[in-house]
């Protein structure tokens, strides 16, 4: 059996608080090699050319910049560099991750140990896609997903009936529809699910 290679590993995160978190937990890891680190595209290419990292872990949003559009670059100014996608609000399907040169798309919502694993599994060769969070059971309406905006930012029951003119009962069956919709038993747990499912942007 060979022994397994240490790994350069390539942070690219716009974020420094979530920066710094991926950086420190990877350097932790005993078969990590080396982490280096980029807040943008240009910084991201420079380095992959500089270093030639094994692994580049790149966040599918860096501000304006597309992470996927990255992805694509990179693997062209370091062809045996592979790209892990990771991102806290959005998804891609394997397909178009793929398409981009990705070998794999993972989730900030993942414990730091599985992070790890998948960053050090694309290390080795292998691929790894995180399942779309399943879909509500059934569609959204327009007015529930106004209902869920509103939650999201943090307005109370009262305060959305106020914002859409409801009355406050009426308020209380959407947000139980939409509880037992996106099957979550509190209002946190909608917030988080739709935000994992793109519903609140």
């Amino acid at each position: 059996m060979t022994p397994e290679r240490n790994l350069r590993v390539l942070v690219v995160d716009d974020h420094d608080v979530v920066h710094w978190g991926f950086r420190l937990l990877l350097t932790e890891q005993p078969w990590v090699e080396r982490c280096l680190s980029a807040s943008n595209a240009e910084e991201a290419l420079a380095m992959a050319r500089r270093y030639d990292p094994h692994v580049a872990l790149v966040d599918l949003f860096l501000g304006e910049e597309s992470g996927a559009e990255l992805c694509e670059a990179i693997r062209r100014e370091s062809p045996t560099t592979r790209v892990l996608l990771i991102s806290g609000a959005g998804w891609i399907s394997p397909q178009a991750a793929k398409a981009a040169g990705a070998s794999g798309f993972v989730s900030k919502d993942w414990s730091a140990d599985d992070v790890a694993a998948a960053v050090r599994m694309v290390g080795k060769g292998m691929t790894v896609f995180a399942p779309r969070a399943e879909q509500p059971a059934a569609a959204l309406s327009e007015r529930e997903r106004e209902v869920l905006s509103l939650m999201a930012s943090g307005a109370t029951n009262k305060e959305i009936a106020e914002r859409l003119f409801l009355s406050p009962h009426t308020v209380k069956e959407h947000t139980s529809a939409l509880y037992r919709k996106l099957n979550v038993r509190n209002r946190a747990e909608a917030v988080q699910r739709a935000e994992r499912l793109g519903l609140t942007n």
